[in-house]
């Protein structure tokens, strides 16, 4: 199955980039999102470019020395959480994937005992 048979379905944004911050994936919910930036034209477009600082310098640094970054934000009355990975392939870092997904302002929180 390829990557985008299942993450055209999910309802939330999924967006990779390589090692060089060059979007190489764009599923149909970030083209949605991100259509006023030109939606799928997006994909060949570096990162770098779409971000004002200081996110800028941080998803550069990320690209540098890769590390995993999760925060959540509010943005036209909606909660978001923003989960960015590095992606390793044989022990080479060969990119970042972000999700992004609406979630409840008051969303439940359980503590699972082992």
């Amino acid at each position: 199955m390829k990557i985008n048979e299942w993450a055209d379905g999910v309802d939330f944004a999924i967006t990779i980039c390589d090692s060089t911050g060059i979007i190489t994936f764009m599923n149909d919910k970030s083209v949605d999102i991100f259509s006023d930036d030109g939606g799928r034209n997006l994909i060949g477009q570096n990162l770098l470019d779409c971000h004002p600082e200081p996110s800028r310098s941080h998803l550069d640094n990320m690209l540098k020395i890769p590390f995993r970054n999760v925060y959540t934000i509010e943005k036209n009355g909606k909660k978001k959480i923003i989960y960015q990975e590095p992606i390793y392939i044989d022990a080479r870092f060969v990119g970042i994937a972000e999700l992004s997904m609406e979630i409840p302002f008051d969303m439940p929180h359980f503590i699972r005992k082992s």
